[in-house]
């Protein structure tokens, strides 16, 4: 049989499927294609989630309070697919006004506060977590925020449940992944050679030279006193007689957390001429792992800062060095700077010695005699280590010596000092 042009004769098992007219109109009007190509392409892009999105997620909101002020040490938790670049948005119900925030960059408009991740903490993997804090300040009321929005899903204490996941059918080309560590580099040698040689233990001469055997009571007296910076709460501090690193006796501080249970022991000599190095040595031993949460354990006044202190503790698990007056931190608190530092170990005596150059930018750390590179400033910006420090170039000139126990979230610790030296050479372990 002959066919008409166009046409084509099925084969007898072949049904014919009638065309849409749509089809056929398309066919004979060309200029309607490239309208019907976005009509089709238009429902499978709505359909694809996006790569950042959170499906569910939990949250935790930990607030340290005071008469005018607080902390709040915040932890969200991904339960859904792996994301990678997170924002958290919340609304006081007070009227509170943040200050100043940690691992995440936090602004706020009225009541409502965004914190986006900090670069080196974008990726949150399934189960994973992100944690960053607030310091703010309230006059009326504090409530604490029941409801964080994870990159716009709603995370409560109780977690939300992850969404059903779409039904068309993912890319089959992945998303590119996330990377594991953050893109700086970190230094691969210290900054400079540390000394091959330790130097001497003793502290005759020195201006601070103490092991504590002096004291008879039960409170620290002498050249020793109380003291409490900011406010005071249920920290003590106390002359311990059964632990000791050298003789009979050290200073045992019972520190706790949250912002007014504050709790340091102050030398009553004078540092303020010391230099142009001051050396300090001290031998510490405490009960908990240094947390998350910024603490502080050594507090000095320091006249560059208008007497605001330059303080020596641990955030992410690690020793750092802070900056009151700016909230600048020795090593940057990011993945490649925290591993530059180094934990202070529980349960035994470390000695922790210092050098700080009243004159330049360098500051030196050892724990135990070993240098610890991420503890160091040597006036040359370096990366994850001391960059953000060195923004500000004025050298620090601390006046007096305070150790014991400051908490600006959660975190309780127990510490003992003993063998506490301060003077203008070096003095060893």
């Amino acid at each position: 049989m002959w066919l008409s042009c166009g046409e084509q004769q099925l084969p007898p098992h072949v049904q014919e499927v009638p065309v849409r007219a749509t089809s056929r109109r398309l066919l004979v009007r060309p200029w309607l294609w490239p309208v019907a190509a976005v009509a089709l392409l238009l429902p499978a892009l709505v359909a694809l989630p996006s790569a950042h999105a959170a499906t569910g997620c939990s949250m935790t909101y930990t607030v340290n309070e005071w008469t005018g002020g607080f902390t709040a040490q915040i932890k969200l938790t991904n339960l859904g697919p792996a994301i990678s670049g997170w924002k958290a948005t919340w609304s006081y119900q007070g009227d509170q006004h943040i200050t100043s925030g940690w691992n995440a960059t936090v602004s706020q408009s009225g009541t409502a506060v965004t914190a986006t991740d900090a670069g080196y903490n974008a990726s949150i993997p399934t189960n994973g977590s992100a944690d960053f804090g607030v310091q703010g300040t309230w006059s009326s009321a504090d409530p604490s925020p029941t409801v964080i929005n994870l990159n716009g899903t709603a995370c409560t204490a109780n977690g939300t449940p992850p969404t059903t996941p779409p039904t068309t059918t993912p890319p089959t080309t992945p998303t590119t992944t996330p990377p594991t560590t953050p893109p700086t580099t970190p230094p691969t040698t210290p900054p400079t050679t540390p000394p091959t040689s330790a130097p001497p233990a003793g502290c005759s001469g020195a201006v601070i030279c103490s092991d504590f055997e002096d004291q008879t009571g039960s409170a620290p007296s002498g050249q020793w006193t109380t003291a409490a910076p900011d406010c005071s709460g249920s920290g003590t501090a106390t002359v311990d007689t059964s632990v000791a690193h050298s003789g009979t006796r050290s200073i045992r501080v019972d520190g706790h957390a949250g912002y007014c249970n504050h709790m340091f022991v102050a030398s009553t000599k004078d540092l303020s001429s010391v230099g142009p190095v001051l050396y300090i040595r001290m031998w510490v031993r405490h009960t908990t792992a240094l947390p998350a949460a910024h603490v502080a354990f050594v507090s000095m006044p320091d006249s560059s800062q208008a007497g605001k202190a330059l303080r020596i503790g641990g955030q992410n698990g690690a020793l750092q060095w802070n900056r009151e007056s700016d909230d600048a931190t020795l090593p940057a608190q990011s993945p490649a700077g925290v591993a530059q530092s180094a934990p202070l170990p529980t349960g035994s005596w470390q000695c922790l010695r210092f050098a700080i150059n009243t004159t330049k930018p360098d500051l030196e750390t050892w724990l135990n005699d070993q240098d610890v590179p991420g503890l160091r400033v040597d006036g040359v910006p370096t990366a994850d280590i001391d960059q953000q420090w060195l923004s500000r170039t004025t050298p620090p000139r601390p006046t007096a010596l305070r150790f014991g126990w400051e908490s600006y979230g959660t975190g309780d610790d127990t510490l003992w000092f003993d063998d506490v030296a301060a003077g203008t050479s070096p003095i060893g372990c």
